[in-house]
């Protein structure tokens, strides 16, 4: 018993799979075993039972301990003390007891006691007999005890029958199941333990569970996924003795620990082959075969830690594997691929900043702003652990660790293979993609740049690399096009680092190094020579977009013009599609792509030094003039246009063309930068400028805008388009928040916006081209009128504005900044022709609708675009075309037939008729008449923006010297809300709010603020009736809402004349029926945190100034309909009784049906009373509020002539509510309460009324009436 309650205690919960084990054991575990470890025995008076329990012998406990008698006699008094225990249970207790001791004892402690079994060959023999004993025992059980073990049976679920077979036999092992028999007079084999030697033994057959739960995923050592009944052989390595050992493969869980094993082997093992799975999941190809997702998994067990804590790992093999996976989790070689391929795009050099964006935190970091916000979220960073950090943002928590400081010795003193060194590299430059921040962390740290410099960008090295066949064995002191791509991404973080990098760092002379020379003659394998020299002109094409690096454009000049002539050879090598074709024309791209940069830094150097020479003393900092000036720029034109007509010839060739258009992309930009700053400069003729457009016009764009190949990229802008086809840009399914990535779903196949058969680069640069000559020589505005006339255009614009754009995200945020150019270089071509061509007018509507969807889709840092939106398109009188075609007298034909809005408030006699006659026509006649001061009203309110539009305007002017960074701002959503039209408007009340002291009220109004609201409105009214689509992305509830801030700006401003005009109209257009009927005021609207508090502070304002202004009245009315939040009606009818004194909007007046308020019945028993109370004790009357009285009287009504079966509480309500109105003095209010019938908008009343009360209203009355009666009887009485 001892024994027995020792391995009691010591036995330990068992894992889940352990549970699995433990149950499918459980039917064997009728057989006997004997003493503690034996399974319970059903217990029976039959004579079979007890010969079989009185011959078995204990099979566990043996007393050897004890002495060989006393120890013997133990055992025996210890196993007859259980017999005789067992013989007193019936067979649910011996199951319930079994199950007991199944639950609290060890897997592997009952696979030990099962084995004592096998302990010797008499016992085996005797055990046998026994348990044939105890089947024909079990078989000689009455039914409904025998159904108890079928039931068992049936509860294991989980495993099928072969798996219970196994399981027994995996109990019963013998030295013939073993390969190596053991032999006695081996050292400490005498007493043989099989349990311990199982492993040993043949693989069992793989089991199959046919159950509707998903089986553990296994992986290859290639990081493969191994299907769930894949048998594989065994010499691949890759069964084990962990869990499911018959199956294949490596669980996460497996490999996790594996990689903090003992064996330097099994760490870096593990490490790679999670790194493999990694790189897999992220490319998405366990997407359909797995539930949930791998990156999630691993981020959320502390992988990245592990690799973190692996870096610091003194085995060589160990770093590397760590480094490998950390390359895996961080960098994706298709986004750096992509980025690469959009560099030479328009703006292609500017990217997003790949931090993840982080809605908890953003949360907690909604009241800062500004300088103030980026220094909390600083602190805040720098005091939270490193895994918080790493939580919402992985490069973040790996700064917070110093990796980089880690990386650099790893190059600097353990200098890996060129393998694990590309990797460092690789991941360097994903961090440097990060932010500004994360450059400058790099940039500080001490010797990191230094070292790869010095060694993977020397000056010189052996020439023997660039020989065929040449195995390279150490990347140290060899030129890399990685590290050059590193430093190029470094450097774009801003012109601070690019200037550290040139000049402390001795990147010039590099630039000048491997610029100077050409690629063929570099001693490198070809393709990384090639690599290397476009790396190097990327470099420099980002130096000289901040004014930097130009005084190497005299010095290489020579070569330069050298590489210009020898690019139209590339069209005879563009026959066939090969990778050295490809790398040669990326090369030449980035060659065209830094003379842009050269073009734009030379275009201002005259108006600087001009800036210089005034010493004007209001310039607090002077801006010295680049080394580059225009006559040294000027005379590579030439060149460039004849190379572009060369390639243009080659469009209808659609193989040579996909080849040669990313570099005719980059010439035609560069012709829209020369000619822009061409004519700008003080030492160009004007007339020789206009000649040379009218020569471009008529010699290159025109006959190129009739090819037949334009015609079809135009037909290709649709299907390529993200905004058509929003589910192209959707995350990735691995896509993890904390990474950011430019993975979409289905990647980025060659009909897609940045595919290799996109339109998109080369159109947008083409208009790009013509916006800049009709800018120049607006008489050639009209040359290019059939641009805006293709049909493809105009289906992709017709679709783009009424499609919803994606949800922002890192890879959406970056395809859709392209797209917007080529949207806004067509608006902007289309702003020209609206005053030149005669014949524009039947694309102004269309236009305009892309124009103002594209104001609230713009992403940060393209403000210059939402200013040259706003100014020059938004509210251009010529892109309204109703209002000169008649479209005020439609509004106007289409409320007197009421085809239109239900326009009760804007007609005669109506809330607005109180003070003007005005029509709805005439609002929108006088609304299109003001638009230049609703623009000017609009402009004056974004200057909050300014700060943000001069950087924007730097970078799309072409204003090089006041560039910061071509890291823009982080994309979190758009630059204006999706509400922007009311925006004049919340930024008055907020203004008026914050100002005013609670229940402070201003007396007086300055005129701009009624004329700022006027405008406000007029624009809404305008966008509602002839662009009321444009709106559908604000939510009804939200405009009512923005609207309810007319009364609660100021105390009066509702009452002036042109605010009371133009809220009543609105007023009308959302109380149309589809308007009514998406109104949702309970679900959550942007920008309000509750409008149950802005409707308080609606009733507070109503309670002290409305003057029961009827136009007010509507506005508290409309939130009160039955289907909305019953506290809104609470409120009204409980805190704030007094205002149904001044709520008097006639019924006539009243726009929204009153069903809507009616119906269904009110359940609130709360409310009921407040309504019965309030017109009971008058604070409710007709006269008053005829509106209320009406839905009161119909909800009282219904209340106390319903017989539904309801709660005791409600009944005696109802009953008592039905007393009371018989007793009613005030017989107008009993008759109106008793013989109400149903609502009838033509009444007076508003209702209609029984002549006398129907059968069974009556009888029912009757019945609670005399009742009382009855029971008030002996009272009477008294």
């Amino acid at each position: 018993m001892a024994v027995r309650r020792a391995a009691e205690k010591a036995a330990t919960a068992p894992s889940a799979a352990e549970c699995v084990q433990v149950r499918s054991a459980a039917p064997d575990a009728l057989d006997p075993e004997g003493s503690a470890g034996e399974a319970p025995l059903p217990t029976s008076r039959d004579d079979k039972a007890g010969d079989f329990l009185i011959s078995q012998r204990p099979c566990l406990i043996t007393g050897e301990g004890l002495g060989s008698q006393k120890g013997e006699q133990e055992a025996q008094a210890i196993h007859k003390e259980n017999l005789e225990k067992l013989q007193s249970m019936s067979e649910e207790e011996i199951l319930q007891e079994q199950g007991k001791l199944l639950a609290q004892l060890d897997s592997s402690l009952v696979a030990f006691l099962k084995s004592r079994r096998g302990g010797n060959e008499g016992q085996k023999k005797e055990l046998k007999m026994e348990q044939n004993k105890l089947e024909e025992f079990v078989e000689s059980l009455p039914v409904a005890q025998h159904d108890v073990r079928s039931s068992l049976s049936m509860q294991e679920s989980g495993l099928e029958e072969s798996v219970r077979k196994e399981e027994n036999t995996k109990v019963e092992i013998t030295d013939d199941d073993l390969p190596v028999k053991p032999k006695k007079e081996w050292i400490h084999m005498d007493n043989v333990e099989f349990e311990k030697l199982e492993w040993m033994k043949d693989l069992p057959s793989l089991r199959q569970k046919k159950t509707k739960k998903g089986m553990q995923a296994r992986f290859s050592l290639k990081g493969e996924l191994i299907p769930a009944d894949a048998d594989l052989p065994t010499h691949l390595g890759l069964h084990h003795h962990g869990e499911e050992a018959e199956r294949a493969g490596y669980s996460l869980q497996e490999l996790f620990h594996l990689s903090r094993s003992q064996v330097t082997q099994q760490r870096t093992l593990a490490l790679q082959v999670l790194g493999r799975i990694v790189q897999k999941a992220r490319a998405g190809e366990f997407a359909s075969s797995l539930k949930g997702s791998v990156l999630h998994l691993l981020l959320d067990a502390g992988f990245l830690f592990l690799l973190r804590f692996s870096l610091d790992d003194a085995v060589d093999n160990v770093m590397a594997a760590s480094v490998g996976a950390l390359r895996a989790l961080l960098v994706s070689l298709d986004d750096e691929r992509y980025l690469d391929w959009t560099f030479s795009w328009y703006q292609g050099m500017a990217a997003f900043p790949f931090v993840p964006y982080n809605e908890e935190e953003e949360e907690e970091e909604e009241e800062l702003n500004g300088t103030e916000k980026s220094q909390d979220k600083k602190s805040k960073d720098e005091n939270k652990p490193d895994s918080d950090v790493a939580r919402y943002d992985v490069v973040k928590g790996l700064l917070k660790t110093q990796i980089q400081h880690r990386l650099r010795y790893i190059l600097e003193v353990v200098r890996p293979v060129p393998t694990v060194v590309l990797d460092i590299l690789h991941i360097l430059t994903h961090i440097a993609r990060h932010s500004s921040e994360a450059c400058s962390q790099l940039l500080d740290c001490p010797r990191l740049i230094e070292t790869i410099v010095r060694e993977f960008l020397p000056t010189r090295w052996d020439p023997q690399v660039a020989e065929p066949g040449c195995l390279l064995t150490s990347l140290h002191g060899v030129a890399c096009a990685t590290a050059m791509k590193f430093i190029r991404v470094l450097a774009s973080g801003g012109r601070n680092a690019t200037a550290r990098l040139l000049n402390t760092f001795e990147m010039k002379s590099r630039l000048s190094r491997f610029i100077a020379e050409d690629p063929l003659d570099l001693p490198l394998p070809r393709e990384e020579a090639i690599r290397l020299s476009t790396e190097a002109f990327r470099l420099w094409a980002v130096a000289a977009g901040y004014g930097q690096a130009c005084d190497l454009y005299r010095d290489l000049y020579p070569v330069l013009v050298r590489i210009l002539q020898s690019l139209p050879e590339l069209i005879s090598t563009c026959c066939g599609k090969s990778p050295m074709i490809e790398l040669s024309v990326q090369r030449a791209t980035a060659v065209v792509t830094l003379l842009i940069q050269v073009t734009q830094t030379a275009a201002y150097t005259a108006e600087l030094q001009a800036k210089l020479s005034s010493n004007s003393s209001e310039d607090t900092e002077q801006i010295l003039p680049p080394p580059v000036a225009w006559n040294q720029v000027s005379g590579l034109q030439p060149f460039l246009e004849t190379s572009l007509k060369k390639f243009l010839q080659e469009i209808s060739q659609a193989e040579t063309w996909l080849t040669l258009q990313p570099l005719a992309t980059a010439y035609v930009i560069y012709l829209g930068v020369y000619y822009s700053a061409c004519s700008q400069q003080p030492s160009v003729n004007p007339i020789d400028c206009l000649e040379e457009l009218e020569r471009l016009t008529s010699e290159v764009l025109q006959p190129l805008l009739s090819q037949p190949a334009i015609h079809s990229m135009w037909d290709l802008l649709r299907p390529c388009s993200a905004l058509c086809n929003p589910l192209s840009c959707s995350p990735a399914p691995e896509s993890v928040f904390s990474i950011a990535s430019l993975s979409c779903t289905g990647g980025k196949p060659p009909l897609s916006l940045v595919g290799s058969k996109s339109p998109f680069p080369f159109l947008t640069a083409l208009l790009f081209l013509i916006n800049s000559v009709t800018h120049i020589h607006k008489g050639l505005t009209s040359k290019y009128s059939s641009v805006l006339g293709f049909r493809g255009l105009k289906d992709y614009l017709h679709q783009s504005w009424q499609t919803g754009p994606p949800s922002v995200t890192p890879s959406s945020a970056w395809i859709l900044r392209h797209e917007y150019h080529l949207q806004y270089f067509v608006l902007a071509l289309a702003q020209r022709m609206a005053g030149t061509c005669p014949d524009y007018a039947q694309h102004a509507s269309l236009h305009h609708c892309v124009a103002m969807a594209l104001l609230s889709r713009l992403l940060p840092g393209s403000e210059h675009l939402v200013y040259g939106v706003l100014l020059d398109l938004a509210f251009n009188p010529e892109f309204l075309p109703e209002g000169k075609a008649g479209g005020p007298e439609a509004a106007d034909f289409s409320d007197i037939l009421h085809l239109g809005t239900s326009a009760k408030l804007a007609q005669p006699g109506s809330a607005a008729a109180f003070f003007s006659k005005a029509t709805r026509g005439a609002l929108l006649r006088e609304s299109y008449q003001n638009l230049p001061l609703i623009r000017s009203c609009y402009l004056s309110h974004f200057v909050h923006l300014q700060h943000t539009l001069m950087r924007s305007q730097a970078s799309y002017r072409g204003q090089n010297y006041l560039i910061q960074s071509l890291l823009l701002p982080e994309a979190k959503g758009p630059i204006l809300p999706s509400d922007w039209p009311f925006f004049p408007l919340i930024s008055l009340y907020n203004k008026v709010t914050n100002t005013e002291t609670p229940g402070a009220v201003l007396n007086s109004l300055p005129l701009d603020l009624v004329n700022i609201v006027t405008w406000n409105l007029q624009w809404v009214l305008l966008l509602e009736t002839w662009r009321a689509k444009t709106l559908q992305s604000i939510p009804t509830a939200a405009k009512l809402a923005r609207l309810m801030c007319v009364f609660l700006t100021g105390s009066d401003l509702f009452l002036e004349a042109p605010v009371h005009h133009y809220t009543a109209a609105l007023l009308s257009v959302y109380c149309h029926p589809k308007e009514l009927d998406s109104l949702d005021l309970d679900a959550p609207l942007p920008g309000l945190v509750s409008f149950y508090d802005l409707y308080i502070s609606l009733l507070e304002q109503f309670e002290g100034v409305s003057f029961g202004d009827p136009l007010f009245g509507v506005f508290v009315l409309l939130p009160l309909q039955k289907r909305f939040s019953v506290h809104l009606r609470l409120s009204v009818f409980g805190e704030h009784t007094s205002i149904l004194q001044a709520l008097g909007v006639p019924l006539q007046q009243f726009p929204v049906p009153l069903e809507r308020y009616t119906s269904p019945p009110e359940d609130n028993l709360n409310l009921l009373r407040l309504y019965f109370r309030t017109l009971v004790t008058g604070a409710l009357r007709h006269t008053w509020c005829p509106v209320l009285y009406v839905v009161a009287v119909a909800h009282v009504n219904s209340f106390i002539f319903s017989q539904d079966s309801v709660t005791q509480e409600t009944d005696a309500a109802r009953k008592s509510m039905l007393r009371k109105t018989w007793l009613l003095v005030d017989e107008t209010l009993k008759k109106h309460l008793l013989f109400y019938r149903m609502l009838n908008a033509e009444s007076p009343l508003g209702f209609d009324l029984y002549e006398q009360l129907p059968p069974m209203r009556l009888k029912y009355l009757q019945m609670v009436t005399q009742k009382e009666n009855k029971e008030n009887a002996p009272a009477l009485v008294l």
